[in-house]
């Protein structure tokens, strides 16, 4: 029996006896979303890359493929992922990474992870075997199914095959520093990012505000000279630390909280917090009240998700009626059963 009639075999099983099951493979996103519930179910062993056309910019893998394998044999042709995951640990798999929908500090400039999936082999609920998508860009007409699963924690399907497109990787990078105060910081990451300027990352902790460039050498050399402040020696250290969340601000033992907000809002919340995205990501170490916190994103045209820490029963924010309807028929469609991962996301998914 191949791995694949493996899995078939216990969620038809599953699906028949209302048995749930905690779908995972290296762990190392664990933490996010509210608790696993139900029979583990991994898919650690289904690995390898199937494919790769480096002259395409595609590759394709099984989701247990880890991201340190991924990002290696790219870096060989001198790509890259351009949404740039974090790992969160050595065992990170391609299908932890997109069943999270999780991106790194170049999200915002060049993409998210969703913007990057071209197609998706899955087994529903039933054990039945989908393909959504392929391996171009524009390839369905109507719903993309297969950038519907990004980011949905498994309870809509188990992630077999993903197809990425990817990108070169920039000839040169260079990240600029300089004091600046929060409302500064957010001045000039907003007016930056309406000029064509080869961002890649923009942030502010610590009083300081930092900015990648990355591109072709004459043209970042022209930008940092635009942009003025001081180049940063350890950058490379620095970009990482902020994408594996190793910077001192996330070593801390308050709950961490993750608001996305528009990239110029203005959050009025007495809480430890670093901006990234450009303005559009807030990081917030804080005891505050989920209801305090949630009423400030919303009063700046955003929401927060308790990422780390605190009360995992009450992580995501609170789904208007119109959409979690839409949530339960995606559920219903996709796990009639509810067996995938049930709760993982919100109470009743």
């Amino acid at each position: 029996m191949s791995l694949v009639e493996s899995f078939q075999y216990t969620l038809r099983d599953a699906a028949a006896t209302g048995t749930p099951l905690s779908i995972r493979a290296g762990g190392s996103k664990s933490f996010y979303g509210r608790p696993a519930a139900g029979t583990e179910c991994s898919v650690a062993e289904y690995t390898g890359i199937i494919d790769y056309s480096p002259t395409e910019l595609v590759i394709s893998a099984r989701a247990g493929t880890t991201l340190a394998e991924l990002e290696s044999a790219l870096a060989k042709e001198n790509q890259m992922l351009p949404f740039e995951p974090p790992h969160f640990g050595p065992g990170a798999t391609l299908g932890g990474t997109i069943a999270c929908g999780f991106s790194g500090p170049r999200r915002p400039y060049a993409g998210s992870a969703r913007d990057y999936v071209l197609g998706i082999t899955c087994l529903n609920g039933r054990g039945e075997s989908l393909r959504f998508g392929g391996q171009v860009m524009k390839n369905v007409a109507g719903y993309d199914i297969s950038r519907t699963l990004t980011g949905s924690l498994g309870t809509l399907a188990v992630l077999l095959d993903i197809t990425l497109k990817v990108l070169p990787r920039p000839e040169t990078e260079l990240t600029l520093y300089r004091e600046a105060s929060p409302e500064q910081a957010l001045q000039l990451l907003n007016t930056w990012a309406g000029q064509p300027l080869p961002l890649s990352g923009g942030c502010f902790t610590g009083g300081q505000l930092m900015v990648r460039l990355s591109g072709f050498e004459q043209g970042v050399k022209v930008a940092a000279e635009r942009l003025g402040g001081d180049e940063m020696a350890t950058a490379d250290n620095f970009w990482q630390a902020m994408r594996e969340h190793r910077h001192p601000f996330f070593q801390d033992d308050r709950p961490l909280w993750r608001l996305s907000l528009p990239p110029a809002a203005v959050l009025t919340l007495e809480a430890d917090t670093l901006i990234d995205w450009g303005g559009a990501q807030r990081w917030l170490n804080t005891d505050l009240p989920a209801p305090t916190l949630r009423d400030a994103a919303v009063r700046a045209g955003g929401y927060a998700t308790c990422f780390r820490g605190g009360n995992r029963e009450d992580v995501f924010h609170p789904l208007d009626p119109a959409l979690m309807a839409l949530h339960q028929r995606l559920k219903t469609s996709f796990d009639p059963a509810g067996i995938l991962n049930p709760g993982r996301m919100y109470s009743g998914l």
